[in-house]
């Protein structure tokens, strides 16, 4: 058996994505804000949990320019959530590290036994293992289930969490902490500003 990552928060998401988005929920939520701790702070924090989740061979190193390279990859999966969750549509900027692990990639059809055709990613890198993960995203934008997965609308915490409310309105990775923070601010700046008018 490999090594064994720490725990953290996101090891039991209150509202996981079905297996497909797991692991970019994941991948986003490595990191804890506003405090910045981040499961992918360094190499050797970020082995164990790389190759749990299979972004990292299991007898691979990671070196810096690898973790660099998922950091940037989280940061931009975290902007299509926010997207997702109605915040601006990502930068050119945002995206380019998903355009490059895209670019970098070769992707190849197979059929499997039942008929049922398969898309995986040739290479064993971090940046093809990465570039796996488009695979899933791809498919949850077609059968519509992408959108609900988003970032907290808190900007301070941007957890990533699966919308699974009746009206898929959903705003908030958790309603008792970010959500009735965020609204008492809102209310108090209402109130403040309404004393100001009179």
């Amino acid at each position: 058996m490999g090594p064994v990552p720490r725990p953290w928060p996101g090891d039991d998401e209150t509202k996981p994505a079905p297996p497909p988005l797991r692991r970019i929920q994941a991948l986003v939520n490595t990191v804890e804000r506003p405090d910045g701790a981040d499961r992918l702070g360094n190499t050797e924090d970020a082995r164990p949990w790389l190759i749990l989740n299979e972004l990292l061979a299991p007898t691979a190193h990671v070196g810096e320019p690898d973790l660099a390279l998922v950091v940037d990859v989280r940061e931009a999966l975290r902007t299509l959530l926010v997207g997702n969750a109605g915040g601006p549509a990502p930068t050119p900027r945002q995206l380019a590290p998903l355009q490059r692990i895209a670019a970098a990639a070769a992707v190849h059809t197979a059929v499997d036994a039942d008929g049922r055709v398969q898309l995986t990613v040739s290479g064993d890198g971090v940046p093809e293992r990465l570039a796996a993960l488009l695979l899933p995203i791809r498919d949850a934008q077609k059968d519509g289930t992408w959108s609900l997965l988003k970032a907290c609308g808190n900007n301070e915490c941007q957890w990533a969490f699966y919308d699974l409310s009746r009206n898929h309105g959903g705003t908030w990775c958790d309603m008792s902490s970010c959500g009735n923070k965020l609204k008492n601010r809102e209310f108090r700046a209402r109130r403040a500003r309404a004393r100001n008018r009179t």
